[in-house]
């Protein structure tokens, strides 16, 4: 266990402390004590809080009894109800939900350094490493974002990239409960927006990028960047790290009232890459006691970059030099992040998560100086998104040599519409095909490669599932691109 941080379970809370606590007063009789919030009402249970939360399809004011019928009781509301247990009215029940969820936790973010990693691309990577950077410094890390969440060895499915309020101080209270000595957080722009993070003290935030995505929930960049900004307040954070050659990072940096470190090729913490090849790269990095040369195993230059962020957040946290360059040395791949899924097979093939016009002009810039042939692209977009992007995407796509343009998951969308869309980005003169099946632009995109060519399937990453006309189907990219690999030598899947 780390020192100076408070480990002393949680009691919860009185219904009238929690009501002050939101500049409120508790209607009806009792003042329970409330030892755990939610705001969904399957989740009640003995002396729960309900939030009644008004949400994009439905409003929680209206399962306030089936809460209380499991064990809730009390009730947070914005809208005058009449039920059997006491409640408290606030405008914005939303707003609220982190204050109340933390306070009936303990604050359990004051019991244990929280790293929140915010950005565009990169977040699910970052966290990744400082993970394993503080694992191997002998701390017991707690990780939550897009792909799992980690308690010790113990592993729960991801729903949100980063949860709402009431899961995520209930989650980060059970990891001070578990000894954890720290925990890395991606925190998206919906997270700051919606309120998910509010009451929670990070010890260092960190700010990878930006570029357009979600433009279907923010009206526009400056709103977005405003979101992950948020994130950079003396309020919320001890202090953050920013990656400068961003010019979005720039501006943070520049503009911040936060105490921030910045990471970049001329920066406070400086990185560049000496060399670099499929299997990862010869970088030199100076956190500010003189270069080091150590080898990162992993490729792409957006990794070097991850890398340097990942260590610097780990320095500030006052891990020593030795031990996150030695453990820079041995990091681990991300699942559906520029995974190499062909082993020693002539052909290269990847999959990644990118589903940005950024992220996929990184990707080919990446592979473009370690592929001696072809760089062949599958993409597509995703349905009921952003929809600004989807020629963008096309556009940043024709820098491969050959690209397959695919669905990705549509959603209630009709798929060759999305495709329309994104071909109509893509350059004259392009070598291009268009199938609308998933699975049958793997085959293609793999039957066509030769040796020496690189294919690189991108948009789902990690995911196990294509969304399709309201139901996800089992679909993993690696697993049909191991098969079509097989296929290709004529070796059963």
């Amino acid at each position: 266990m780390r020192s100076g941080w408070c480990r002393m379970p949680s009691t919860g809370e009185r219904l009238t402390a929690l009501a002050e606590l939101v500049g409120s007063e508790v209607s009806g009789d009792g003042d329970p004590l409330v030892t755990d919030a939610v705001h969904d009402s399957r989740q009640a249970g003995s002396s729960s809080l309900f939030i009644a939360v008004k949400g994009f399809n439905s409003d929680g004011h209206r399962f306030i009894e089936q809460a209380v019928a499991n064990g809730a009781v009390a009730a947070v509301v914005s809208d005058p109800v009449s039920v059997p247990v006491p409640t408290v009215r606030v405008e914005d029940t939303r707003r609220v939900m982190g204050v109340l969820a933390a306070a009936i936790h303990g604050d359990p973010s004051r019991r244990l350094p929280v790293v929140g990693v915010t950005g565009t691309n990169g977040k699910t990577t970052v966290t990744h490493m400082v993970h394993h950077i503080l694992g191997a410094a002998g701390w017991t890390v707690g990780l939550v974002g897009t792909i799992r969440t980690r308690i010790g060895d113990d592993e729960i499915p991801a729903v949100h990239t980063t949860p709402e309020a009431t899961d995520f101080q209930r989650l980060l209270a059970h990891m001070v409960d578990r000894g954890a000595d720290a925990v890395a957080v991606e925190v998206s722009s919906h997270a700051l927006a919606l309120h998910r993070v509010d009451a929670t003290w990070f010890e260092v935030v960190a700010f990878t990028n930006l570029s357009q995505d979600h433009l279907d929930f923010h009206p526009d960049m400056e709103s977005y960047f405003a979101a992950k900004a948020s994130l950079f307040d003396a309020r919320r954070a001890a202090r953050g790290v920013v990656w400068v050659d961003d010019p979005w990072g720039a501006r943070l940096a520049a503009e911040t009232a936060l105490e921030v470190r910045t990471v970049g090729s001329s920066a406070d913490v400086s990185v560049r890459t000496l060399s670099d090849d499929l299997t990862g790269s010869d970088i030199e990095l100076d956190l500010g006691d003189g270069p080091h040369r150590v080898r990162i195993p992993m490729a792409g230059r957006f990794n070097v970059e991850n890398a340097a962020m990942a260590a610097t957040i780990c320095d500030e946290l006052g891990v020593d030099a030795a031990t996150v360059l030695a453990a820079l040395g041995s990091l681990p791949g991300v699942p559906g992040r520029f995974e190499r899924v062909s082993g020693d097979d002539p052909i290269g093939v990847f999959v990644d998560f990118a589903h940005t016009p950024d992220g996929i002009t990184e990707v080919i810039a990446a592979l473009r100086p370690l592929v001696d042939g072809r760089i062949i692209v599958v993409v597509g977009a995703g349905g009921d998104r952003d929809r600004g992007k989807r020629p963008l995407m096309g556009e940043a796509a024709s820098a491969a040599d050959t690209v397959v343009v695919t669905s990705d998951n549509p959603r209630s969308e009709d798929p060759d519409a999305i495709i329309d869309a994104v071909m109509e980005g893509i350059r004259p003169g392009t070598d291009v095909a268009r199938l609308t099946d998933r699975r049958a632009a793997i085959v293609h995109a793999v039957g066509m490669a030769d040796d020496g060519d690189a294919v690189v399937i991108l948009g789902k990453g990690h995911e196990r599932g294509q969304e399709v006309a309201g139901f996800k189907h089992p679909f993993d990219d690696r697993i049909e691109a191991r098969v079509a690999l097989a296929a290709r030598r004529g070796e059963p899947a």
